[in-house]
């Protein structure tokens, strides 16, 4: 396998995101014709074209035709792509090899969730095939993987339960500057330690809320994204681990780390060519449905050492004023989790500070950014991993 195959072949021109949020008021195929047209425009290219298309969407029953429909595409290839939470990224993953290939030269990327008008508090059940998700809550397995990571590393539970309420303060905080988040106003460390508990020890301010939104990107091959504008993103990697999903009947898992993500993380990182992600990366975007999620992906992604998270945390090191600013927008958190549209609103965010576009949570110099989103629970893990980066 040629981990280095996708390494500036390809550029991210143009991205656009609706408000994420309860949008009432506003259809699936609205929010896709949003945010595509600011895709578009800010690429400065027409629906025209557009070569290829890849689409994202948990929701059954779908085929390229929920983005056709809308935006008029006409006889165009389009691939429809769910992989659970990590659908928008790995959407734009297959696009991204598409262009690399040889095969197109500008591709549209849109991810989309209408979740709200279910009338539920999460995911509806009928999302998931009979044998996904039974007998369990996702809160309630992230709570599992708190309470043996605390044990694990000897911190005490209301110790663990600060760390995970200041990155629940953080991301609240971030999202006050991020336009188009759900969520737009600070919480303080008492609200978040004591909300209600959804599963202990995960209170309701430490889960992201249900959500609707979209999400596109229009991208080009590496070498013509000068003919468009001056400050395109180059892809930089990939990397996707997908396990056997067998941590519960594993009695070697532990429910203290992600394997998974590890993995995911060493190759995309292989494909960057980064060799200490803490040192090389400038900011990172990480798939926080629950604030233990993401303690537990700061570690796993190398950006500290096994158990020395919380620690981290109590530094200060993950803030838009520390050493490797994590979630920046406001993450999942802020933005809520649409589905297929959540990955792709990732990379938006890096495209955003990498072109210095991000008003004022903008960080100084960015010159790599790290996307992951990953779908499932502990012991059964689908993380994709993507590097973004300047022009070198």
């Amino acid at each position: 396998m040629r981990v280095d195959a996708i390494k500036d072949k390809v550029a991210i021109i143009g991205m656009g995101c609706t408000k994420f949020g309860e949008n009432w008021n506003m259809s699936a195929d609205d929010m896709i014709v949003d945010a595509v047209d600011e895709a578009v425009k800010d690429a400065g290219i027409e629906l025209k074209d557009i070569n290829a298309a890849w689409v994202s969407t948990l929701g059954t029953m779908c085929s390229g035709y929920i983005l056709s429909t809308p935006l008029k595409l006409e006889h165009i290839p389009i691939t429809r792509v769910e992989n659970l939470c990590a659908s928008g990224m790995d959407a734009l993953r297959n696009a991204c090899f598409g262009i690399a290939s040889g095969m197109y030269d500008i591709a549209l990327v849109a991810g989309v969730e209408k979740l709200k008008d279910s009338g539920f508090g999460g995911l509806p059940e009928f999302f998931f095939h009979p044998a996904y998700g039974q007998g369990y809550t996702a809160p309630g397995r992230w709570a599992l993987f708190a309470n043996r990571y605390f044990e694990t590393y000897g911190i005490s539970p209301e110790d663990g339960k600060t760390a995970l309420a200041k990155i629940a303060v953080k991301n609240h905080y971030n999202g006050t500057m991020s336009p188009k988040a759900h969520f737009q106003k600070e919480i303080t460390l008492k609200q978040a330690l004591n909300a209600p508990v959804i599963a202990s020890p995960l209170g309701l301010f430490d889960c992201c809320p249900t959500t609707d939104g979209a999400a596109a990107a229009i991208i080009c091959r590496a070498d013509m994204a000068s003919s468009f504008k001056d400050n395109f993103v180059n892809v930089k990697g990939f990397g996707l681990a997908v396990g056997p999903g067998l941590g519960k009947e594993d009695i070697d898992y532990r429910y203290d780390c992600l394997p998974e993500t590890i993995i995911a993380g060493r190759q995309a990182y292989e494909a960057a060519g980064i060799k200490n992600p803490r040192d090389e990366i400038s900011l990172a975007q990480v798939h926080d449905c629950f604030t233990i999620a993401e303690l537990s992906e700061y570690e796993a992604l190398g950006f500290c050492e096994p158990g020395q998270a919380v620690r981290e945390v109590e530094e200060g090191t993950f803030t838009l004023e520390g050493k490797l600013p994590v979630n920046t927008d406001g993450g999942l958190k802020s933005f809520g989790h649409p589905i297929g549209a959540t990955g792709i609103r990732m990379c938006n965010e890096l495209y955003l500070q990498l072109s210095g576009m991000a008003g004022k949570r903008q960080i100084k110099n960015p010159r790599l950014g790290l996307a992951m989103a990953q779908g499932g629970h502990p012991g059964m893990l689908l993380p994709i991993v993507t590097i973004l980066g300047s022009r070198d």
